[in-house]
């Protein structure tokens, strides 16, 4: 069974963006770990992500989208709770496989939850001004990966 892509409204397009970046950090974990590349090339690209684009996000997302519905919101209490788990993933100086495994997990089973759930809630609920509103605050930029060791 296939599903189809979710519909985004414009402004949140460039958050969605940002996941399909995530998702592909996700992907080149797991290659790399399949491939035997060694845990600390692998932890330096993951934590050049984290700084430069995936902190960032996080922020951007408690600041601007989460208000939205309200911090007492189950699926905001969630999306919070597993952002922190996962800053204390990345920010760890743990470059083992098991920790980069985890990081891979988790990190792709929350932008899952946040696509098909809280972002589809923000829709529905959300003005359309909200969300204009927020769409010039997040820069929807152009992403430049790091290919200094393409493992």
């Amino acid at each position: 069974m296939t599903t189809s892509p979710i519909k985004r409204i414009e402004s949140l397009k460039p958050f969605s963006r940002d996941h399909h970046h995530s998702l592909l950090l996700c992907w080149k974990i797991r290659t790399g770990i399949k491939n035997q590349i060694e845990p600390i090339r692998i932890k330096k690209y993951v934590q050049w992500f984290w700084e430069t684009y995936l902190l960032q996000h996080f922020e951007l997302e408690e600041k601007q989208l989460f208000p939205i519905l309200g911090n007492h919101n189950v699926l905001v209490q969630k999306a919070v709770s597993e952002h922190h788990r996962l800053k204390y993933l990345f920010e760890s100086s743990d470059a083992s496989i098991a920790n980069l495994s985890s990081i891979e997990s988790e990190l792709n089973n929350h932008i899952r939850f946040e696509e098909r759930e809280l972002y589809n809630e923000i829709q529905e609920i959300a003005y359309e001004k909200q969300l204009r509103e927020n769409e010039f605050n997040h820069a929807d930029s152009k992403f430049i990966d790091n290919l200094s060791d393409p493992f």
